[in-house]
């Protein structure tokens, strides 16, 4: 493991100097202090024994101490940096078991990330929603093809180099990056002396269902001395893929209106209640989803590369990068309110503790509680679906970079294509059969014993219900199958859907050296975007009821009727305790009879979830870097004016279907000034202050004006073009200690006001947009997202970084151990539009990294255990019974590397060792909503390098 960092141009050291801001204008801040602190950097480096010097001046590191290496690397970069970062190099990335970017960037301070499937997705920088982080490749700014909450798990880690995590937000950058920006720097032939060709690959096992897991990556690079210049090439490409399934229980939450028997004090520790006091909060139906899925990641990028000259450089790159899920979902839903208008409404304490005829017991606190009893006669849904998730990211960059005198000219022009598939092939609906006349044929139904007490474990248990004269239903002999319960097929469904975003960048960047102030370089840019987003669905829709040419489809097709038919051999790959046995679908058996359906259906446009939504951006900018003997400052602000074009279709009827397109304008302009100023009391210390702005924009559906009205209730719900950005000032305020031996020492504050908060609420719609046939429904109630009050987000942060090998004069084995940690404490609080006081979706009050090592002789090994506490994940509508949180995360890690000879490499990851559950809970810690588990990792694998 050699490589190299050339003491020339466009090398590694320039490379991370331009990623640094994403944009060349802070990479040329830093040339010049590079300088110098690379020279220390040998010094520090040569006397650990980890690097030689060629002839050239080249820093040749030897791979022998890869964890160390890249931590010095990786801090060489954030000290002469002139705004707040964290770094994170190509070893540290693949030093632990960290296959996509979300989960390489939780091991920085400040980030937490959130799961899905046990694979880390999305990012929380320091308590801040996801959509406050933007995310980059090589500098240009990329929309996720989720829109603006950024996902970061269909980008595998092996495409980077190094990671840039930019807190504090500076004028060469869009104004939309309030929290942070994560920029993905991709490899370059300059990062090598010459050809060098990596490659690596493992295979590994997942403990629950025995799932496996396989990788691989592979690089080639080489530079050519020419006749017009030298010339570099460089193409890499990288494959994942998991098996696994997964443990998973459901329960939705309702107060009943119906409920009206009175809460004593007895009734609490079993029966919560909302937060009035007043009512009780109910299962509304509690259900499995039990997954069998095979993710993929996968990605190939290639750059090329021209330096006429030390003084220009020309490249032209491409970037594809693919997330697929392929997943089959065996969904058995126990629909516990099945026959809530049945339930006894009086208001009277109850006597004899009696089922009332012809109900079923749900929601009555004479017989049951909300978290224990049984509930008679009540229907199952089995839901069995196939996905085919394909998300991806194209995209290619072309650019320059020219030095002539006092001025340098940086110039970049970019497509992306980003794409959604949402496609799910088949969906199979089976139901029990009708409750009857007053339960006449509640027999043929289900009776469920339903046990919620422990937040950690759902458990139901299935009884054949009987029916005495009088119409009251009791339990009958237990039912060990599911399938023993008659399911017919009720309905079938085949979904195409795609999401694609088109973006088109054009930047331009000048900046010149001048002596003002001792040593002052102006910058000035401007850029455009041009982004659009189209949601494209056509669904294919068939019920047990529906007609072809008058003839039932279902008899026409001659589709099996009953789950049996698609029915396949094999045990339970989960351990969930569920109470029932089912079996797993085959995946062509559910495809097969979509496909039977097709002659005598379509795949109808699904109009009501069509939108079209077109955004330009035109910005420019002038900042300033003033050096001085103490340290530096950054000045300046940024100019936006944004321009969006929304269309949709509105029903022009209540209640009908949409058929008519709308199309609204919406414009607005921001400024957003900052000012950062970095002292340096000494050599290893670093003071920093920066005070910035910014506007987090609507996501793309927020902005659609597709409307749904019913002149009944005058109402109408969909998107809303003029919600206003969320504006946000900050400040921050951060100490760092950088060791001459090496190591690292930070603490910081930060704190952001925030304006036009955006929430999911109700107002009056307000557009006359829908007034025809004579109705005027401009004052109807309005359900969309909206802007509320005032927020504020803030905490404390620190870090450390040590070896003892940095404290030690002579060499010791023991010298090898080394910790890195880090802490963020986070607040935030912030004013829905109802004027309730609540935390940002995201805010964890602790997150928390500790990562001890051992590393030395060609061995390392290192522990990595992350925790966040519990976080909003949004607001609850009426009736739930609060708003819905993540419960607490822990996530235990382990890696092992053992260098065989310079150039081959062993290692082992052991990932998810705690097995810790991914819990989602309503209102009260009791009441969960959600609860996946997902299985230890192992893998194995070898790495060469030449």
């Amino acid at each position: 493991m050699i490589f190299l960092i050339p003491r020339g141009r466009a090398s590694i050291r320039l490379a991370l100097l331009a990623s640094l801001a994403g944009s060349p204008v802070m990479a040329q801040s830093l040339a010049a202090a590079d300088a110098n602190a690379a020279v220390e950097d040998q010094v520090s480096r040569s006397r650990a024994g980890e690097t030689t010097t060629a002839d050239d001046g080249e820093i040749i590191v030897s791979g022998e101490r890869p964890i160390r290496e890249s931590e010095r690397a990786a801090l060489l970069v954030q000290k002469n940096s002139d705004s707040l970062v964290s770094v994170l190099s190509a070893d540290s990335v693949g030093r632990l078991p960290d296959q996509n970017i979300a989960q390489a960037v939780s091991r920085l301070p400040g980030v937490a990330v959130q799961r899905d499937q046990g694979q880390a997705r999305y990012v929380n920088l320091r308590g801040s929603p996801l959509n406050w982080t933007t995310l980059s490749f090589d500098g240009i700014n990329v929309i996720s093809p989720e829109g603006r909450d950024a996902r970061f798990d269909s980008i595998p880690s092996a495409i980077a180099t190094q990671v840039i995590v930019r807190k504090a937000v500076t004028p060469d950058m869009t104004g939309e990056t309030i929290a942070g920006n994560i920029n993905v720097i991709t490899r370059s032939a300059f990062d090598y002396k010459g050809l060098h060709v990596q490659a690596r690959g493992g295979i590994g096992v997942v403990d629950l269902g025995q799932g496996q897991e396989y990788e691989g990556t592979a690089v080639i690079s080489d530079r050519w001395q020419t006749g017009i210049g030298e010339i570099g090439a460089v193409l890499s490409g990288s494959y994942y893929q998991r098996t696994m399934a997964t443990d998973n229980f459901e329960t939705d939450w309702e107060t009943v209106s119906r409920d009206l028997r009175p809460v004593g004090s007895s009734d609490i520790p079993d029966t919560l209640v909302d937060n009035g006091g007043l009512r009780r909060v109910w299962a509304r139906e509690t259900e499995n989803k039990l997954y069998r899925l095979t993710r993929r990641n996968y990605s190939v990028s290639g750059r090329l590369e021209w330096a006429p000259d030390s003084d220009s450089k020309i490249f032209v790159t491409s970037i594809y990068s693919a997330f697929t899920d392929n997943e089959l979902r065996s969904n058995y839903i126990f629909d516990l309110d099945d026959q809530e208008g049945r339930t006894p409404n009086l208001a009277a304490p109850c006597v004899d503790n009696a089922l009332a005829p012809n109900t079923t017991g749900y929601a009555d606190a004479c017989v049951n509680s909300p978290f224990r009893g049984t509930v008679y006669g009540i229907d199952i849904n089995s839901n069995l679906l196939a996905r085919e998730f394909l998300q991806s990211v194209f995209i290619n960059t072309i650019g320059g970079d020219h030095k002539t005198g006092n001025w340098t000219i940086s110039w970049r022009g970019n497509y992306t294509r980003s794409k959604d598939d949402r496609s799910a092939p088949a969906q199979l609906n089976y139901d029990s059969p009708g409750f009857g006349t007053n339960g006449a044929t509640a027999t043929q139904r289900p009776t469920v014993f339903y046990n919620l007490t422990d937040p950690q474990q759902s458990f139901v248990e299935l009884y054949r219900t009987l029916r005495a004269a009088d119409g009251t239903l009791s339990r009958g002999d237990r039912v060990q199958n599911i399938t023993d319960f008659a399911l017919p097929l009720s309905r079938i469904r085949g979904l195409k859907a795609v999401d694609t975003t088109e973006a088109y960048t054009g930047r331009l960047d000048l900046t010149v050296e001048t002596g003002l102030f001792g040593n002052t370089k102006f910058s000035f840019g401007g850029q455009y975007d041009n982004r659009t987003k189209a949601v494209d669905e056509s669904l294919l829709d068939v019920n047990s009821g529906s007609t072809f040419n008058g003839q039932n489809i279902f008899t026409l097709a001659g589709v099996p009727t009953t789950p049996q038919a698609v029915s396949i051999p094999g045990d339970y790959l989960g351990k969930l305790p569920l109470g029932y046995n089912f079996p797993y679908f085959g995946k062509q058996q559910i495809i097969d009879i979509v496909r039977q359906v097709e002659p005598y259906a379509t795949y109808a446009p699904n109009n009501a979830n069509y939108y079209k939504v077109r955004e330009e951006v035109i910005s420019g900018y002038a900042m300033g870097v003033t050096k001085l003997d103490w340290g530096s400052i950054v000045y300046g602000a940024r100019f936006e004016q944004v321009n969006n074009q929304a269309s949709a279709f509105r029903a022009s009827t209540p209640g009908g279907t949409p058929n008519t397109l709308t199309t609204i304008n919406r414009s607005f302009t921001q400024v957003y000034p900052s000012l950062h100023v970095n002292w340096n009391p000494t050599d290893e210390m670093k003071l920093r202050l920066s005070f910035n702005t910014g506007a987090a924009r609507p996501d793309y559906p927020v902005l659609r004006p597709n409307f749904t009205f019913n002149d009944v209730t005058q109402t109408v719900s969909g998107g809303n073009p003029d919600a206003r950005p969320e504006k946000t000032r900050g400040v921050d305020l951060y100490w760092e200690y950088y060791p001459s031996r090496g190591g690292f020492l930070m603490l910081g504050a930060y704190y952001k006001d925030v304006r036009d908060v955006l929430f999911g609420a109700t107002r009056q719609f307000g557009l006359d947009v829908l007034n025809f046939g004579g109705v005027n429904r401009d004052d109807y109630v309005f359900s969309t997202t909206l802007n509320g009050g005032t927020g504020k987000v803030y905490g404390v942060e620190g870090a450390f970084q040590m070896q003892l090998d940095n404290l030690l004069s002579e060499d010791h084995w023991w010298g090898g151990f080394g910790m890195q940690a880090n802490a963020s404490i986070n607040r935030s609080e912030a004013i829905t539009p109802a004027g309730d006081k609540v935390r940002f979706p995201g805010t964890s009050d602790l997150v928390l990294n500790v990562g001890p090592y051992y590393e030395k002789y060609g061995f390392s090994a290192r522990v990595s255990y992350q925790y966040r506490s519990s976080w909003l994940d949004g607001l609850g509508e009426p009736g739930v019974g609060g708003n819905f949180f993540w419960a607490p995360d822990g996530e235990l890690d382990v890696s092992a590397r053992y260098a065989v000879t310079k150039n081959i490499e062993v290692y082992a990851d052991l990932s998810n060792l705690l097995n810790g559950p991914g819990r989602r809970f309503v209102g009260n810690n009791a009441r969960t909503i959600e609860r996946e588990v997902f299985g230890r990792r192992y893998t194995a694998g070898l790495r060469v390098t030449y």
